[in-house]
Protein backbone atom coordinates (compact mmCIF):
# COMPACT_ATOMS: atom_id res chain seq x y z
CA UNK A 1 0.00 0.00 0.00
CA UNK A 2 1.34 3.43 -0.82
CA UNK A 3 2.14 5.90 1.97
CA UNK A 4 -0.51 8.25 0.61
CA UNK A 5 -3.19 5.54 0.74
CA UNK A 6 -2.14 4.66 4.31
CA UNK A 7 -2.55 8.31 5.29
CA UNK A 8 -6.02 8.38 3.70
CA UNK A 9 -6.95 5.14 5.46
CA UNK A 10 -5.78 6.48 8.83
CA UNK A 11 -7.70 9.72 8.26
CA UNK A 12 -10.84 7.66 7.60
CA UNK A 13 -10.27 5.40 10.63
CA UNK A 14 -10.16 8.47 12.87
CA UNK A 15 -13.73 9.33 11.76
CA UNK A 16 -15.15 5.93 12.76
CA UNK A 17 -16.84 6.01 16.19
CA UNK A 18 -15.19 3.85 18.85
CA UNK A 19 -17.08 0.74 19.90
CA UNK A 20 -16.54 -0.86 23.29
CA UNK A 21 -16.46 -4.63 22.82
CA UNK A 22 -14.52 -7.53 24.24
CA UNK A 23 -11.75 -8.95 22.07
CA UNK A 24 -12.37 -12.40 20.61
CA UNK A 25 -10.02 -15.21 21.50
CA UNK A 26 -7.64 -16.49 18.84
CA UNK A 27 -8.88 -19.40 16.74
CA UNK A 28 -5.43 -20.30 15.41
CA UNK A 29 -3.84 -23.62 16.40
CA UNK A 30 -1.79 -23.56 19.61
CA UNK A 31 1.53 -23.51 17.75
CA UNK A 32 0.63 -20.08 16.33
CA UNK A 33 -0.05 -18.70 19.81
CA UNK A 34 3.69 -18.94 20.43
CA UNK A 35 5.30 -15.77 19.11
CA UNK A 36 8.63 -17.41 18.24
CA UNK A 37 6.86 -19.76 15.78
CA UNK A 38 5.73 -16.79 13.68
CA UNK A 39 9.29 -16.02 12.60
CA UNK A 40 9.64 -19.45 11.01
CA UNK A 41 6.19 -19.17 9.44
CA UNK A 42 7.03 -15.77 7.95
CA UNK A 43 10.32 -17.06 6.52
CA UNK A 44 8.41 -19.75 4.63
CA UNK A 45 5.11 -18.03 3.79
CA UNK A 46 5.56 -14.25 3.83
CA UNK A 47 7.60 -11.89 1.70
CA UNK A 48 7.44 -8.23 2.71
CA UNK A 49 7.54 -6.08 -0.41
CA UNK A 50 6.05 -2.91 -1.78
CA UNK A 51 3.79 -2.98 -4.82
CA UNK A 52 5.85 -2.32 -7.94
CA UNK A 53 4.00 -1.60 -11.21
CA UNK A 54 4.98 -3.93 -14.05
CA UNK A 55 6.62 -1.97 -16.85
CA UNK A 56 5.28 -4.29 -19.55
CA UNK A 57 1.66 -3.62 -18.45
CA UNK A 58 -0.42 -0.48 -18.94
CA UNK A 59 -1.55 1.90 -16.19
CA UNK A 60 -5.06 0.43 -16.02
CA UNK A 61 -3.77 -3.13 -15.48
CA UNK A 62 -1.32 -1.92 -12.84
CA UNK A 63 -4.07 0.00 -11.05
CA UNK A 64 -6.18 -3.17 -11.00
CA UNK A 65 -3.24 -5.22 -9.73
CA UNK A 66 -2.67 -2.69 -6.95
CA UNK A 67 -6.32 -2.75 -5.87
CA UNK A 68 -6.66 -6.56 -6.04
CA UNK A 69 -3.33 -7.39 -4.40
CA UNK A 70 -2.34 -4.47 -2.16
CA UNK A 71 -5.67 -2.99 -1.08
CA UNK A 72 -8.34 -5.66 -1.36
CA UNK A 73 -6.30 -8.81 -0.65
CA UNK A 74 -8.58 -10.89 -2.91
CA UNK A 75 -6.09 -13.75 -2.76
CA UNK A 76 -6.67 -14.23 0.97
CA UNK A 77 -10.07 -15.81 0.26
CA UNK A 78 -9.67 -16.98 -3.35
CA UNK A 79 -6.30 -18.77 -3.12
CA UNK A 80 -5.71 -22.27 -1.69
CA UNK A 81 -3.37 -22.55 1.28
CA UNK A 82 -0.60 -24.95 2.22
CA UNK A 83 -0.56 -27.04 5.41
CA UNK A 84 0.90 -24.10 7.35
CA UNK A 85 -1.81 -21.69 6.19
CA UNK A 86 0.36 -19.85 3.67
CA UNK A 87 -1.00 -18.98 0.23
CA UNK A 88 -0.06 -21.28 -2.65
CA UNK A 89 1.34 -18.61 -4.96
CA UNK A 90 1.36 -20.86 -8.02
CA UNK A 91 -2.43 -21.20 -7.68
CA UNK A 92 -3.13 -17.54 -6.97
CA UNK A 93 -6.86 -16.66 -7.20
CA UNK A 94 -7.71 -20.20 -8.39
CA UNK A 95 -10.34 -20.75 -5.70
CA UNK A 96 -10.41 -23.00 -2.68
CA UNK A 97 -12.87 -25.30 -0.99
CA UNK A 98 -11.44 -24.17 2.37
CA UNK A 99 -12.46 -20.53 2.19
CA UNK A 100 -13.39 -18.15 4.99
CA UNK A 101 -15.88 -19.37 7.57
CA UNK A 102 -15.54 -22.88 6.12
CA UNK A 103 -17.24 -21.92 2.85
CA UNK A 104 -15.72 -22.44 -0.60
CA UNK A 105 -14.42 -19.49 -2.61
CA UNK A 106 -14.48 -19.67 -6.44
CA UNK A 107 -11.73 -19.39 -9.01
CA UNK A 108 -11.58 -15.77 -10.20
CA UNK A 109 -8.94 -16.22 -12.89
CA UNK A 110 -9.98 -16.14 -16.57
CA UNK A 111 -10.14 -19.93 -16.83
CA UNK A 112 -12.90 -20.96 -19.25
CA UNK A 113 -15.22 -22.37 -16.56
CA UNK A 114 -14.57 -19.49 -14.19
CA UNK A 115 -14.90 -15.79 -15.11
CA UNK A 116 -13.22 -16.38 -18.46
CA UNK A 117 -16.53 -16.26 -20.32
CA UNK A 118 -17.99 -13.36 -18.34
CA UNK A 119 -18.52 -10.04 -20.10
CA UNK A 120 -17.42 -6.66 -18.74
CA UNK A 121 -21.08 -6.02 -17.88
CA UNK A 122 -21.23 -9.29 -15.93
CA UNK A 123 -18.23 -8.27 -13.85
CA UNK A 124 -19.43 -4.70 -13.35
CA UNK A 125 -22.84 -5.98 -12.23
CA UNK A 126 -21.14 -8.28 -9.74
CA UNK A 127 -19.08 -5.41 -8.30
CA UNK A 128 -22.00 -2.92 -8.18
CA UNK A 129 -25.06 -4.94 -7.07
CA UNK A 130 -23.63 -8.40 -6.38
CA UNK A 131 -25.54 -10.21 -9.12
CA UNK A 132 -23.97 -13.13 -10.96
CA UNK A 133 -24.53 -13.83 -14.69
CA UNK A 134 -27.09 -16.54 -13.84
CA UNK A 135 -29.22 -14.07 -11.84
CA UNK A 136 -28.17 -15.35 -8.41
CA UNK A 137 -26.73 -12.91 -5.87
CA UNK A 138 -23.61 -13.14 -3.76
CA UNK A 139 -23.84 -13.43 0.00
CA UNK A 140 -21.62 -13.98 2.99
CA UNK A 141 -18.18 -12.37 2.84
CA UNK A 142 -18.52 -11.48 -0.83
CA UNK A 143 -21.68 -9.47 -0.12
CA UNK A 144 -19.58 -7.39 2.28
CA UNK A 145 -16.99 -6.92 -0.48
CA UNK A 146 -19.71 -5.64 -2.85
CA UNK A 147 -20.80 -3.10 -0.20
CA UNK A 148 -17.38 -1.54 -0.84
CA UNK A 149 -16.81 -2.17 -4.56
CA UNK A 150 -20.10 -0.46 -5.37
CA UNK A 151 -18.63 2.73 -3.85
CA UNK A 152 -15.53 2.59 -6.05
CA UNK A 153 -15.16 4.82 -9.06
CA UNK A 154 -16.15 3.18 -12.36
CA UNK A 155 -12.49 3.57 -13.39
CA UNK A 156 -11.26 1.52 -10.42
CA UNK A 157 -13.87 -1.20 -10.99
CA UNK A 158 -12.81 -1.33 -14.63
CA UNK A 159 -9.15 -1.63 -13.58
CA UNK A 160 -10.02 -4.61 -11.37
CA UNK A 161 -11.86 -6.26 -14.25
CA UNK A 162 -8.95 -5.69 -16.64
CA UNK A 163 -6.48 -7.16 -14.14
CA UNK A 164 -8.60 -10.24 -13.40
CA UNK A 165 -9.41 -10.96 -17.06
CA UNK A 166 -5.75 -10.58 -18.07
CA UNK A 167 -4.33 -12.53 -15.12
CA UNK A 168 -2.92 -16.04 -15.46
CA UNK A 169 -5.79 -18.54 -15.86
CA UNK A 170 -5.71 -21.46 -13.45
CA UNK A 171 -7.68 -24.65 -13.61
CA UNK A 172 -10.46 -24.73 -11.06
CA UNK A 173 -9.46 -25.72 -7.53
CA UNK A 174 -13.13 -25.43 -6.69
CA UNK A 175 -15.50 -25.89 -9.60
CA UNK A 176 -18.18 -23.45 -10.72
CA UNK A 177 -20.85 -25.13 -12.84
CA UNK A 178 -23.37 -23.57 -15.21
CA UNK A 179 -26.36 -25.11 -13.48
CA UNK A 180 -28.90 -23.62 -11.10
CA UNK A 181 -27.19 -24.78 -7.93
CA UNK A 182 -23.80 -23.69 -9.22
CA UNK A 183 -23.14 -20.80 -6.90
CA UNK A 184 -24.49 -19.88 -3.50
CA UNK A 185 -23.24 -16.68 -1.89
CA UNK A 186 -20.76 -16.17 -4.77
CA UNK A 187 -18.92 -19.17 -3.46
CA UNK A 188 -18.68 -22.36 -5.46
CA UNK A 189 -20.00 -25.75 -4.54
CA UNK A 190 -18.38 -28.95 -5.66
CA UNK A 191 -21.02 -31.12 -7.26
CA UNK A 192 -20.84 -34.83 -7.87
CA UNK A 193 -22.28 -35.07 -11.37
CA UNK A 194 -22.97 -38.79 -10.96
CA UNK A 195 -25.39 -38.12 -8.12
CA UNK A 196 -27.36 -35.75 -10.34
CA UNK A 197 -27.98 -38.42 -13.00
Amino acid sequence: MTNEDMRHLWAYMKTVPAIQTQNKTHEAPLIFHLRFSLGAWKMINFKARAFVPQKNKDAQWNRGAYIVNALSHCGECHTPRNLMGGLKGDLYLSGTKDGPDGVSAPNITPYTTSIGDWSDDDLDTLFTIGMLPDGDFVGGGMAEVVENTDKMTPEDRKAIMIYLIKSTPHRQQCRMMNITIRVINALCIEIDIKERR
